[in-house]
Order: structure tokens, then sequence, then C-alpha cells
């Protein structure tokens, strides 16, 4: 298992910081790097009122209070911009998956288990329009998708192993015979299992960043319940 402390000091820098593939061999100093995450917020903006294929740089320009010139600086096109605000949400994607606890089977694995739901579904919210481009096919350019598949069969991986990895660690008194069976049951599938709930935990979380406006409070904590009961109900 990884250190769950120390993951995050590990990450790199934020990567919209290096701007987009006309920047990528410059030095952005710290007023550029500025300008990059003015236009950056301009485009996610954009892109959470409308279609993707909507969206025009004038439009980014427009709202950033910035130059086509200045835009073309940092980025060569709109799906430029757009992949460099995948990467972001990746990175901050990748925090949440090293941040997932060993999940025991008390009160304290069902509160740890409940806070990193809440953490997931806060950075889903935080790139949600860009979340949401990627699950619509609006790109018409499958390589994008590549990073995001692998980061998801790792948060699997990451869950199962967090859900299973505390088995026997409840407490001193030992499981009753049908719980064991039960976990066992669990760890016979745990990724597909992993997989399953990590898939409910998307849907759940678009929802709620769309039009349908869930009660988020309620919601995470159902859904971390779900995942929980998953892995050790009998």
């Amino acid at each position: 298992m990884p250190d769950r402390g120390r993951a995050r000091s590990r990450q790199p820098r934020r990567p919209s910081l290096k701007g987009g593939t006309p920047a990528r061999h410059r030095q952005l100093g710290a007023q550029a790097q500025q300008t990059v995450r003015r236009l950056l917020e301009a485009a996610l903006a954009e892109f959470d009122e409308h279609r993707f294929q909507a969206v025009r740089v004038d439009d980014i320009v427009r709202r950033a209070r910035t130059s086509h010139g200045t835009f073309y600086l940092y980025f060569a096109n709109k799906e430029d911009l757009f992949k460099t605000l995948v990467q972001d949400a990746l990175h901050d994607m990748a925090i949440v998956t090293d941040e997932f606890p060993v999940v025991t089977r008390n009160a304290a694995g069902q509160a740890a288990l409940l806070s990193w739901v809440r953490s997931f579904c806060r950075t889903y919210a935080a790139y949600a329009p860009v979340l949401r481009i990627l699950t619509q096919v609006e790109l018409g350019n499958a390589a994008i998708y590549g990073d995001g598949l692998q980061l998801m069969f790792r948060l699997s991986e990451v869950m199962a192993d967090g859900m299973t990895a505390a088995v026997g660690r409840a407490g001193p008194a030992p499981m009753p015979p049908g719980d064991q069976d039960a976990q066992r049951g669990a760890g016979a599938h745990a990724e597909l299992t992993a997989m399953a709930c990590l898939l409910m935990l998307e849907r759940v979380s678009y929802l709620m960043s769309a039009e349908v406006r869930l009660p988020t409070e309620s919601m995470t904590e159902r859904i971390a319940a779900i995942i929980y009961a998953a892995f050790t109900a009998g």
C-alpha cells in the first residue's frame, strides 16, 4: 500500500502552470502563469454553460478579458486548452486516489470512507465541466481518454486494496463465521466490486454536478454506506 501521509507532498506541480503546446518549451513567470490560470478559469466557466463544440476561442478570451494574441501565446487552440484542463483534473484525482484509506470494519473505518467519498465528490465538482465532456464523447479523439482510463483502473485497484486490507483489524474480538465468509466472498471479487462502486460514485457525482441537483451531503453518506456494505455485508 502507498504511504498515504506523504502522497500529497510527492505530487508534481500543477500541469496547467506550464501552459499548452506553444508554451511547453518556455519557462513561464508568475505573471504568465496568472494569465494561463485566467484563461483556464474562463474556459472552465464557458464549458460549464455551453457544450464543448459551441464554445469558441472568442468566448474564452472575452470572459478572460484578454486578447487572441495572448491566448495563442499559451495554447494552440481550444482543444489544446481543454487537454490542459484534463491534466489538471487527473492531477487532483490522482491525489484523491492516493489518499484512499484502509477501511477497518468498525465506526472509524466507516468515517474514514465517508471522508474520502466527500473528497472525491469535491474534486469531481471542481472539474465537473471537464469530466462531463470526457463522458459525452464530444471530442472525436480517443487518445485523450487514455490517461483517464488508466487512472480509473488504478483507483479501482486502490479501492479494492483499501477495502480488503483491514480484514482482521477491527479489534480484539474475532469476526463471526458469517462475516468471515462474506469478507472472503467480497475479497475474491474485490476489484470487480470496487469497479462497480467506482462507476456508481462517478455517475452520482455527474448527476450532482449537472442539471439534476441532488442533495450532496445525503448522497455522499448513502454512497459511502453502499460501498462499505458491498465489501462487508453478508
